[in-house]
């Protein structure tokens, strides 16, 4: 499932900067933050800051593992106790914080990207059976790492959003 040679591709490079970039612009948005304010729900959305730096590490993580052994990675919950455990993804519990949440993104992060350079881009996993997947599609690690960096920018959107409405910081601009 690893590639014999440790040269790092170009095609390996950009899945990694792309990766970076989008995980700089989620990071860069709770700069500065306490944990109430990373907390604080500041729009209508469920969504809080520190539960989105702790939702794309914990998504990112799946993906990863996906990466390895296939669809049981990233299957949906089946029970009650799986559901609550997702919920609890997207919020700092007490006694968490944000800079744990941060580090254990880095960690997830340093994993992701030692995948990157070592796996079999070209290996492939049949996605879970969920509505969300057509039923039988298959995705290559390839495009997992895509779609990993795809669903980092996104929640970097809906997290400059949050963060412009909790103090009018601003990502870019």
């Amino acid at each position: 499932m690893t590639t014999t040679s440790p040269t790092l591709t170009a095609e390996r490079a950009d899945l990694l900067e792309l990766l970076q970039t989008s995980r700089h612009f989620l990071r860069f948005t709770v700069q500065g933050l306490t944990d109430e304010q990373a907390r604080q729900r500041t729009t209508a959305s469920e969504l809080t800051l520190g539960g989105l730096i702790k939702h794309v590490a914990r998504i990112e993580a799946g993906w990863a593992r996906f990466a390895i052994e296939g669809p049981e990675a990233v299957a949906a919950p089946q029970d009650e106790a799986g559901y609550a455990d997702w919920a609890d993804g997207h919020r700092l519990l007490p006694g968490e914080t944000l800079e744990g949440a941060l580090a254990e993104y880095e960690a997830v992060a340093a994993r992701t990207d030692e995948l990157v350079r070592t796996l079999d881009l070209d290996a492939s996993f049949p996605l879970p059976e969920a509505p969300w997947f057509p039923p039988g599609a298959q995705r290559s690690v390839r495009r997992t790492f895509l779609h990993i960096a795809a669903e980092t920018g996104q929640h970097a959107g809906h997290a400059d959003i949050l963060r412009e409405s909790l103090d009018g910081q601003k990502t870019m601009g």
